[in-house]
């Protein structure tokens, strides 16, 4: 009887890691709250397929077609109804093995705040973001980062107001204190293995995004831009989990929180205010590497531009009609002008003879 219990605890555990997909999504708008509906009170039920519905939109794309007629209501609760007024860019970021636990006791103007929320419940593991093969920038920041040092992680301490203490062995094996919202320093001990992928999986995720930035600012800002995706997994959150449990692993949220702030300021900053944050909470656990969402680029055929379903051009073609008729119009001022002067200099200075077609009726003495 207690190895027949034994089976249904593990077959309980392998379908939470393994099986429907269950959490929250939130959307974050920038400040000028120009991209979303105004946030309700209750979260808004969600399938993994309507959050990348939801990704495609903001970028500027056409939903899949595959969206149903209630799918696409949740779209309208989310977005505001201009689908000419998009943002073309979004920050999608899992976080593995979170849970609504951990953020239901936020402190006030949390990053979270005033974001959108939904409840996820999908009967799949995985959803496609599908987007066409041009005219859009995919960017993954969550690729771990392997040269890594322990100044790599001072600066990252002192950009969050903390601090980092080497240790004497190795490197990435000192103390890193972060301070938090309530005045209280959360401290990691790197020598410890989840303490130290927690932070070194928070440096990767600064030091990837600060890369997007800077690739951004280094480009010409005459150039037509594409839309732009950037997307990743972060999975400190589940290791504290896993070895400590949900009180450190809250703990462990508030300072994710607390960077994905600044981060996202930073994004903002970059952008003009031109992008929507889209933070999800993959409760599954042991699932740190398995994302929910997919980026799909092979379907381009189906998931046009909303200005390209409308006929409208792109930016760049109407830049060069403006200009086009700016110049005609300035040609056009410059030679009236020019014909109006010799016009009125001839006329002044023209001799009054009788041979002078002007006064050929007119009876001179």
């Amino acid at each position: 009887m207690q190895a027949l219990s034994i089976f249904f605890i593990s077959l309980l555990l392998t379908l939470n890691s393994r099986g429907e997909a269950s959490g929250s999504v939130f959307f974050i708008d920038g400040s000028n709250n120009q991209y979303l509906r105004p946030p309700s009170e209750q979260a808004l039920p969600m399938s993994l397929s309507e959050v990348s519905a939801a990704v495609s939109a903001l970028l500027g794309f056409a939903p899949p077609s595959t969206l149903t007629p209630d799918g696409s209501s949740k779209l309208n609760k989310i977005l505001k109804p201009n689908p000419f007024e998009r943002p073309r860019a979004a920050f999608v970021l899992e976080i593995a093995g979170a849970d609504d636990a951990l953020v239901e006791t936020l402190p006030s103007h949390s990053f979270l705040d005033n974001a959108i929320r939904g409840s996820i419940n999908s009967n799949s593991d995985k959803a496609d973001i599908e987007l066409p093969e041009s005219g859009v920038a995919v960017m993954s920041v969550n690729e771990p980062s392997f040269d890594v040092t322990d100044k790599d992680m001072n600066e990252f301490a002192s950009w969050l107001g903390g601090s980092y203490v080497a240790g004497s062995a190795e490197p990435l094996t000192g103390l890193l204190s972060i301070p938090l919202a309530g005045g209280a320093d959360m401290e990691f001990h790197l020598e410890k293995e989840a303490e130290r992928k927690f932070a070194s999986n928070l440096l990767a995720l600064y030091k990837k995004i600060r890369g997007v930035v800077n690739l951004r600012e280094d480009l010409s800002p005459s150039s037509e831009r594409p839309a732009e995706l950037t997307v990743g997994r972060f999975g400190g959150i589940d290791a504290l989990a896993q070895e400590y449990g949900q009180g450190m692993a809250k703990q462990g949220m508030d300072v994710l929180l607390a960077t994905l702030s600044k981060l996202f300021d930073l994004l903002e900053t970059s952008h003009k205010g031109q992008i929507v944050g889209v933070i999800v909470l993959d409760e599954r656990v042991n699932q740190e590497s398995a994302n929910l969402l997919s980026v799909d680029s092979s379907s381009g055929s189906s998931a046009r531009s909303m200005a390209e379903v409308e006929g409208i051009p792109s930016p760049a073609i109407i830049a060069q009609v403006i200009l086009v008729r700016l110049t005609l119009a300035w040609l056009t001022g410059i030679i009236l002008l020019i014909a109006t002067i010799l016009g009125v200099y001839f006329l002044m200075y023209m001799p009054l003879t009788k041979d002078t077609l002007l006064y050929s009726n007119v009876k001179l003495d």
